[in-house]
């Protein structure tokens, strides 16, 4: 069942299997490149997302299973900033 809620959310209810089919379906035909999950209750509800869809989205491919980088500024692939404190003028001015 797919009903388009109040304030424009989906509301998708089913098996894990169908809800990964309708997020997949999304994702694949343009219509979404993210997802937010807003449970009918807390903490149940999510807990069941993450139990059940979770692990089939994974199985598909479209969900990661672990991150590639050690940071999260690395894994959203966001450069380095450069130090205002390691300059060659701010060591000049220490000394």
């Amino acid at each position: 069942m797919l009903n388009a809620g109040p304030r424009g959310h989906a509301l998708v209810i089913g098996t894990p299997q169908h809800v990964a089919d309708v997020m997949e379906h999304w994702f694949k035909n343009g219509a979404a490149d993210g997802f937010n999950v807003m449970p009918a209750w807390l903490p149940g509800s999510l807990t069941d997302f993450v139990d059940l869809v979770v692990p089939e989205l994974q199985r598909r491919g479209l969900l990661r299973t672990e991150y590639e980088a050690m940071t999260l500024r690395e894994n959203l692939g966001l450069p380095f900033p450069v130090s205002r404190f390691h300059t060659e003028q701010a060591i000049e001015a220490a000394q």
